[in-house]
């Protein structure tokens, strides 16, 4: 094999850094691979397009099934984003034979399952590190690196535009709506935000994360996910006061043979490592039965990170070429046969602690009324805090801290409030994780 070529679908800001960093470390990779691996060919929308990146030692189409089916392409890089367009490449390719290298999440979480049983039937290799954390290597690390380990829990910080405004808000007492505008202008964050503050750009890497740890299909729509556009300034304030800091966390567990599979605002110990990950970054933490906890971090996304994790995947596929391997380490960590649906707890039978806020009205006896409704649920109360009533107003601010319970009795209690009139406005529920 005199050298592999490689087609990019895709010239934007990550198929530029992809072509880059393969252009750049040209002898290097060489030397890691004993075979040069270049790119021949690129599918672009509008070839006239002033790009970041020199396109001109290889030849630019804007069909892209001209890169699918080109002879001259070993290996298919898919960069577009988006699903059904991208499905349809993808399956091309792998029909034409040709190994793929994604960092399509979305493709990879609604369409995984499909796309590897292809790959696998085709004897073709279809990798995918870049679809989560950039250029953190997470995926490597929990299917090859912890192969040993029986992993019981993932929790991560994998959405950089949600951290970035969650430290805003705490470091300076912005409001949401006010750090997500900045976020737009600084090209964080899209003109429809959706995806990132909304958690569904986390739900599909918490869809993958949980795959490859736990041997189950890709199951995206059993995901639990909640954003952080309802989370209030004044429960940032409060968690920081308390010794907790908020971060919008994906997390998976296997409890009992369950799984739970979830995206939401958690409070964290300020003095966990995973809580001081700020601004744009990614991390992740896995604890398995062996290695015990470990943190990932890293640049989550950008150029240049998250081309580090497409030209990893294409250097391994390269090996495998160069070597003529017919044997490899399946997309899913497991063979197909080997693969097990596991029972998704819902929402009402999640595990954990609780933060949660009440506005009560300043008198005598609330205190204790509150204390009873949760007594009533068996719900043990770690800590509370009463803060000073607002001048001009005869409410106040109540926190509890609960140890932990099962979401169902939480809502229950809260339910038991409503009723009672003791509320004088909405409840703030935040999870609590302590992530030992």
């Amino acid at each position: 094999m005199q050298e592999i070529k490689v087609g990019i679908l895709g010239l934007g800001t990550v198929g530029c850094g992809t072509a880059d960093v393969l252009a750049r470390n040209a002898a290097e990779i060489t030397r890691k691979t004993g075979i040069p691996i270049c790119v021949t060919m690129a599918c672009v929308r509008d070839k006239n397009k002033t790009r970041e990146c020199d396109s001109d030692t290889f030849s630019i189409t804007t069909e892209p099934m001209d890169v699918v089916t080109s002879p001259n392409v070993d290996i298919v890089v898919e960069l577009i984003g988006g699903t059904e367009l991208a499905r349809d490449l993808v399956s091309a390719a792998i029909t034409n034979g040709k190994h793929v290298v994604t960092a399509n999440k979305a493709l990879i979480a609604l369409h995984g399952n499909e796309l590897f049983r292809l790959a696998e039937n085709a004897g073709v290799q279809m990798a995918y590190e870049a679809a989560v954390a950039g250029g953190i290597s997470i995926i490597k690390s929990i299917r090859e690196g912890f192969a040993g380990n029986q992993i019981e829990a993932i929790a991560g910080i994998i959405n950089g535009t949600g951290n970035f405004i969650l430290t805003e808000m705490r470091d300076k007492g912005r409001t949401f709506e006010d750090v997500l505008a900045e976020a737009q202008e600084l090209g964080y964050a899209e003109a429809d935000p959706t995806f990132d503050v909304e958690g569904i750009d986390a739900a599909h890497k918490l869809t993958i994360l949980a795959a490859i740890a736990f041997g189950t299909p890709l199951q995206f729509e059993e995901v639990y996910t909640e954003g952080i556009s309802k989370l209030e300034l004044i429960d940032v304030d409060y968690a920081k006061e308390l010794g907790y800091r908020i971060k919008h966390l994906g997390i998976a567990k296997k409890i009992d043979g369950d799984l739970e599979l979830r995206v939401h605002p958690t409070l964290i110990p300020e003095q966990r490592l995973i809580a001081n990950v700020n601004g744009v970054m990614n991390a992740v933490l896995v604890k398995g039965d062996a290695v015990g906890n470990t943190l990932h971090y890293g640049a989550g996304a950008g150029a240049d990170p998250t081309a580090s994790a497409v030209v990893a995947d294409i250097i391994d596929v390269a090996r495998i070429m160069s070597i003529g391997a017919r044997s490899y380490v399946p997309g899913s960590g497991f063979t197909a046969a080997a693969i097990k649906n596991l029972p998704v707890r819902k929402q009402a039978e999640f595990e954990c602690a609780f933060y949660l806020r009440f506005e009560v009205e300043d008198v005598p006896g609330v205190m204790s009324q509150l204390s009873a409704v949760f007594a009533e649920q068996n719900i043990s109360i770690e800590g509370i805090t009463q803060k000073e009533p607002k001048k001009g107003d005869n409410s106040v601010s109540v926190i509890f801290i609960t140890q932990k319970t099962v979401e169902r009795s939480v809502d229950e209690a809260l339910e038991a409030l409503k009723t009672s009139k003791i509320l004088q406005g909405s409840v703030a529920k935040i999870r609590v994780e302590h992530l030992d």
